[in-house]
């Protein structure tokens, strides 16, 4: 009889235990997704805290090209943003801001340190953050039916090299324009994609949405539907590679041959 006792006491203990995790578990998340466009710092912490329960957390950088910080690009990566939340993936989105944004001027120093030698704009703050990233969305307004010449610039450099540290991880393009060009410019961000090994995430139709402002932009109903369907193809992608990488690893790559066309 005292052995059931202690037993029953046991199993109490554990079901109130596994309660308070999950109880804590939920309210940690839910502060994360509050806090994940105001402050990155806070959510580091936030999201170490989460591992030490032994809660495995998946985040997405989200790239704004735009130089509007909460423009019509901003209004798209967010509709895909919310999507990702609901799935239990933090998001991070970063502005490349207005200032001019360096382009690659092929000095070789990131060869030697994994950076880009420029370091006033946010280029290595997002090769610090890809490397800890399950998947990457990068948006940009149209201009002249291609994406911001500054948003391309700052890719050059933050691919160049380090692509490696992005390899297998899914990714996605989205573009805002007011009229035209959305596909061209939609076309020129993939490459990026596709010359790294990196899982390319599709949506209902290619992921473009219209507006001049974002209010405009907020009554594209099936360019914002294209969005949230972007963000769960993606969620579902990460989840997929994460819970089946120990089954399945990556592929095994041959030594890259480079020609140059001239042999």
């Amino acid at each position: 009889m005292g052995l059931n006792i202690y037993l029953i006491k046991i199993v109490y203990f554990l079901i109130h235990f596994v309660y308070i995790i999950s109880f804590l578990e939920y309210n940690i998340y839910y502060i994360m997704t509050h806090i994940r466009l105001c402050d990155y710092t806070a959510s580091v912490k936030l999201r170490s805290m989460y591992s030490y329960l032994g809660c495995d957390l998946m985040n997405v950088l989200l790239i704004n090209g735009s130089p509007h910080k909460e423009g019509c690009t901003y209004t798209a990566l967010y509709e895909v943003a919310k999507e990702l939340n609901k799935e239990q993936i933090d998001t991070n989105i970063v502005h490349i801001g207005t200032k001019p944004v360096a382009g690659c001027i092929d000095c070789g120093k990131c060869i030697q340190t994994g950076y880009c030698v420029f370091d006033d704009d946010p280029v290595n703050e997002c090769v610090n953050l890809m490397k800890e990233s399950d998947g990457l969305v990068v948006g940009s307004p149209v201009y002249y039916a291609g994406p911001n010449g500054a948003l391309c610039s700052f890719l050059d450099r933050m691919f160049y090299r380090k692509s490696k540290f992005y390899e297998y991880k899914p990714a996605a393009a989205v573009v805002n324009c007011r009229r035209g060009g959305a596909s061209a410019s939609f076309d020129r961000l993939n490459k990026y994609f596709t010359i790294s090994n990196m899982p390319v995430v599709s949506s209902q139709y290619w992921n473009s949405t219209h507006g001049f402002i974002p209010e405009e932009t907020l009554q594209d109903v099936e360019g914002l539907q294209t969005m949230r369907t972007l963000g769960r193809n993606m969620a579902w992608l990460i989840k997929c590679i994460s819970y089946s990488k120990e089954k399945y690893p990556h592929p095994i790559r041959e030594p890259q041959i480079m020609t140059n066309f001239i042999k």
